[in-house]
């Protein structure tokens, strides 16, 4: 009872606290980028990571098995991957990550609402594992494969970024072909567009680079939680690979980041072309996370939309 009122406690904190540092996000970037707004929203950011690592805990001591066994709790998860990664990137890429920590909160929120909200009271409630699933290659599989999803989406996120941002840059560009040099005030605006074109250069190459390596280190844990799984597979089901609906998207979602790291690596691409890929890879992801797992039928379905 005690932890399920702690539990009940920290759920309602943690959305609160997204909430805000989303709101504070956007303050600090569209209205007031002020130090002190950011200082917040940092404070922010660290306390919905250890309330996020106290509720997995908690579900953890309270079922006395590792917290990633329904739907439920691999979104709780994947929500605290998502704060830990933005975390270490802001700390090693503070004055250029603010407007990535606004698109990516709200994804983080949406997450997280959807956990809690959307799923049916009784899937959140943490249960005995089936048979299949009393192994300790839950433990590494599973966090293995929600590290690689986390990796991959940041990535994808950050390919999205560097399409915006670039289409802006080109479109900057023609208006800037068709001023009058003649008018002083025109000159003046063409000094200023000039100046947010050579920061924006600069924060597009550093979305690709970063992009490029998230993609790499998502693709590496992708290729890690496959193979664990078919040894675990095996085990469990005496089988390696079945092509069941989880298996087959995940092969799909590996082939697509082979393809952008092949087009990286052995072609030489960069910039667009990559992006674009990226940017399909995002929407493979959630189909292999996500949909999948409530619309498919398999051994690895949650399932409860069918």
């Amino acid at each position: 009872m005690i932890f399920l009122n702690f539990e009940n406690f920290l759920n309602n904190s943690i959305f609160t606290i997204l909430f805000l540092v989303m709101i504070f996000q956007w303050i600090y970037i569209i209205i007031f980028p002020n130090k002190k707004i950011k200082l917040f929203t940092n404070f922010g950011v660290v306390l919905a990571n250890f309330s996020l690592i106290g509720l997995l805990l908690i579900r953890w001591l309270n079922s006395g098995h590792f917290p990633l066994s329904n739907l439920y709790e691999s979104l709780i998860f994947l929500s605290w991957t998502f704060i830990l990664f933005y975390i270490i990137l802001n700390y090693f890429f503070s004055n250029n990550f603010e407007i990535f920590g606004a698109l990516l909160f709200p994804i983080i929120l949406f997450i997280y609402s959807f956990a809690n909200f959307s799923i049916p009271e009784e899937l959140q409630n943490a249960t005995p594992l089936i048979p299949a699933l009393q192994s300790n290659w839950l433990m590494m599989h599973v966090t293995i494969m929600m590290l690689s999803y986390c990796s991959l989406l940041i990535g994808c996120l950050l390919s999205i970024s560097f399409l915006v941002l670039n289409f802006k840059n080109i479109k900057i560009f023609q208006k800037e072909q068709v001023l009058d040099f003649k008018n002083l005030k025109l000159i003046n605006n063409l000094i200023q567009i000039d100046s947010n074109i050579v920061f924006e250069n600069k924060l597009i190459k550093i979305l690709d680079n970063l992009s490029y390596r998230l993609l790499t280190i998502g693709f590496f844990f992708l290729t890690l939680g496959i193979i664990s799984g078919s040894i675990w597979a095996n085990e469990a089901w005496g089988s390696y690979w079945s092509w069941d609906p989880k298996e087959t998207w995940a092969f799909i979602t590996w082939l697509i980041f082979a393809i952008y790291l092949h087009s990286r690596i052995i072609k030489g691409w960069s910039g667009v072309k990559p992006a674009i890929i990226a940017t399909f890879g995002f929407f493979i992801v959630w189909v292999c996370y996500l949909g999948v797992n409530l619309l498919g039928k398999g051994l690895h379905s949650y399932g409860w939309f069918t």
